[in-house]
């Protein structure tokens, strides 16, 4: 197990379990708590599941007015608060502690309206990613945002990460695709924020709560757009002899003024892993693979691929293939989609998520591998090649502390040399508790300062998602005035 820092757990509030619990009974019913250990310890963890607690409790509110009840009661009480989509977070960002109670929005899970006119959605916070989407394709619609684990996340978190996934180089990441949000604030006040149209007066906070990890509020309602789907989309499929090669043709790409829908990188270990488990069709002679989709009609497809396969000649691809039917397209993303499950079928792994700059990435791609080499461990990458978006996966045995320990020390090497290179520490897996205490080596100790006022402004009393983001030691509880 992890020697992950933890606060030491509210005393008082653990005493006053059984008050606070029937606190809540009262506000959601026997139907909307989880109060056994047995199905408390169904919340204990989420995606990122070396780190364990059990919640105090969990609430699970169908309605806005049931979550500013909760919220409201549990400010009154002092009691900390974890909000949870789906848990799906690989940065922990949904891990409760023992002293907080987890609300689940799962429930909330309606799509209220659509207006195709207008190209908008307003849905609840729990729906899945991938709902939208159904919800609208019939029209010829889409949501653009497509995160890997799409069928089963939710745009609670997609919200709070900033989620963004394979088609995000060309449609933008959550932020770009959210118009509107209705947040519960701590003291169980309710906000509108944006609404049905492109812009909104004052200040942009729309775009601060966006990507706050739950720090700021609990959203349960986003206005999101909806997009005219292409024509058609096709992949190419382009193996290289070096990984090297790969990254270089990338950054080639993204400079010759050719924008694709999307650009995806996988290396050896992960292509055969994947072609394993999804019968993709992937080339198992290849150092490195990339999925490069073009979309548009027939005409700009064919012209898109006649310029990407020009730029990537002088890299020297050993494959070359352009998907010739929707099946084998389907089979090429199938693979893709299924990579961080099909590795979870050969191994535990931590998957780092850190930002460089596209013209970085051969060099990257070189230094990841000697970092996890000199911790004696192995490394698979499978990431967003073309926003420069990585995704390491430092393969380790959970069964083993001592490994744990080696995995977290390349992935905070990772990361730092991230940061090295001119990137960030994450694209959109969030901060979380992974790399909470590596936040000083993005940001000097002014900037974290200005961060943790704005959270004070929303949250003076720091109950929502405790332990995340920030470093423990950083609040700054000596400046009572700060909000």
């Amino acid at each position: 197990m992890s020697e992950l820092a933890v606060p030491e757990p509210d005393a008082n509030v653990l005493a006053r379990r059984d008050e606070i619990v029937a606190g809540l009974r009262s506000i959601v019913g026997d139907d909307g708590l989880v109060d056994s250990q047995e199905g408390r310890r169904v919340y204990e963890t989420d995606a990122l599941t070396a780190y364990r607690a059990v919640p105090l409790a969990v609430v699970l509110p169908r309605t806005t007015d049931e979550v500013a009840a909760v919220l409201a009661f549990l400010a009154r009480e002092g009691v900390k608060v974890v909000a949870r989509g789906a848990g799906t977070s690989l940065s922990g960002g949904a891990l409760p502690s023992t002293d907080s109670v987890v609300l689940g929005l799962s429930r909330m899970n309606r799509i209220l309206s659509v207006d195709f006119d207008n190209r908008t959605a307003r849905v609840e916070a729990g729906v899945t990613n991938i709902n939208i989407t159904n919800a609208v394709a019939g029209q010829g619609f889409f949501y653009a945002p497509d995160p890997s684990s799409q069928l089963a996340c939710t745009i609670a978190g997609n919200i709070a990460m900033n989620s963004g996934g394979a088609h995000c180089l060309k449609y933008g990441v959550t932020t770009n695709n959210v118009l509107g949000l209705r947040m519960v604030l701590m003291d169980g006040t309710i906000v509108d924020l944006g609404g049905e149209h492109l812009d909104a007066p004052g200040y942009d906070l729309l775009g601060v709560v966006v990507g706050s990890e739950g720090q700021l509020g609990v959203v349960t309602e986003a206005t999101v757009r909806i997009l005219r789907a292409a024509e058609g989309a096709r992949p190419i499929l382009m193996g290289f002899g070096s990984a090297e090669a790969a990254g270089a043709c990338v950054a080639a790409i993204i400079a010759s003024g050719v924008t694709p829908v999307a650009l995806e990188y996988m290396d050896r270990p992960a292509i055969k892993v994947c072609e394993a488990f999804a019968k993709a069709g992937y080339p198992l002679d290849v150092e490195a693979l990339l999925i490069v989709e073009v979309e548009g009609s027939e005409a700009d497809m064919a012209d898109q691929i006649e310029r990407i396969v020009a730029v990537a000649a002088a890299h020297g691809p050993t494959v070359t293939r352009v998907s010739q039917s929707e099946a084998e397209s389907a089979a090429i993303w199938r693979g893709r989609k299924a990579a961080f499950g099909a590795m979870g079928r050969i191994s535990d792994y931590l998957c780092m998520d850190g930002v460089i700059p596209t013209g970085r990435l051969p060099e990257v791609l070189v230094r990841v591998g000697e970092i996890c080499a000199g911790y004696g461990l192995q490394v698979a990458n499978i990431f967003h090649a073309g926003d420069g978006n990585l995704h390491p996966l430092v393969l380790y045995d959970m069964n083993d502390p001592a490994e744990l320990r080696k995995a977290e020390a390349a992935g905070a090497d990772i990361l730092k040399l991230c940061v090295e290179v001119g990137g960030c520490l994450t694209g959109e897996h969030g901060v979380g508790i992974e790399k909470r205490d590596l936040m000083a080596a993005q940001f000097s100790a002014a900037d974290l300062d200005q961060q943790m006022r704005i959270k004070s402004a929303f949250d003076p009393g720091w109950l929502l998602n405790p332990a995340k983001v920030f470093p423990l030691d950083g609040r700054p509880e000596k400046d009572e005035g700060a909000a």
